[in-house]
């Protein structure tokens, strides 16, 4: 379950990833239009888990996951996008989720086992309501599955993906959705979003 709380954030996401995004090889330039979102869980809840679907001026989808920390996370500078205020938790440091371990170890779940996108509750004054995720994801492992445990993760940018290390499991996930990429059968991320209703390739683990 992700947690949801309403409140004010300054910068906003969108202004945060059209100051990094440009200085990416894989991006494209801007403008760039927010399209859709998915969350994982951190069963530890304390690490946000965001993946951004995001429209480009040359028409292509990149596939954008982030994490937010209350602290900064250790030997990861080269991967803070920035920080921003939220008016409910305060400082948040914004990260590329390829290079946290706790994005990689909630991606190598979903691949594996079969996992799909959390549940997304908004904390109001009234209490919690259930909120649709506006991006569907599906991984294509079996349940009970076993799952390595990732504490590092070093991300690899390419032209279209970034190769991440996880402890030495390796996982690579699609930037640009638009390029054409082949798993060659190993387990897979695939998702849906308004505008894509045929399943498109996010991510793999290699064999």
């Amino acid at each position: 379950m992700a947690l949801i709380y309403q409140a004010r954030i300054v910068p906003t996401k969108a202004e945060l990833l059209s100051g990094w995004l440009p200085s990416r090889s894989w991006a494209g330039a801007a403008p760039f239009e927010l399209l859709a979102a998915y969350r994982f869980d951190d069963p530890a809840q304390e690490v946000g888990i965001e993946t951004h679907l995001v429209g480009t001026a040359q028409g292509d989808v990149l596939h954008i996951p982030l994490t937010y920390r209350g602290v900064p996370l250790d030997g990861a500078d080269d991967a803070l996008i920035g920080t921003m205020q939220h008016s409910r938790l305060g400082r948040r440091w914004v990260y590329d989720g390829c290079a946290d371990p706790v994005y990689a170890a909630a991606l190598a779940a979903a691949i594996l086992t079969g996992g799909r996108q959390a549940e997304e509750w908004v904390e109001k004054d009234t209490g919690r309501e259930l909120r649709a995720a506006t991006a569907q994801v599906t991984g294509s492992g079996r349940p009970g599955t076993a799952v390595p445990v990732i504490h590092t993760a070093t991300a690899t940018d390419g032209a279209t993906a970034t190769t991440i290390d996880a402890s030495g499991r390796e996982f690579v996930v699609l930037r640009s959705l638009d390029a054409t990429a082949s798993p060659d059968g190993a387990p897979t991320l695939v998702g849906t979003w308004p505008g894509r209703g045929e399943p498109s390739l996010l991510a793999f683990a290699p064999a």
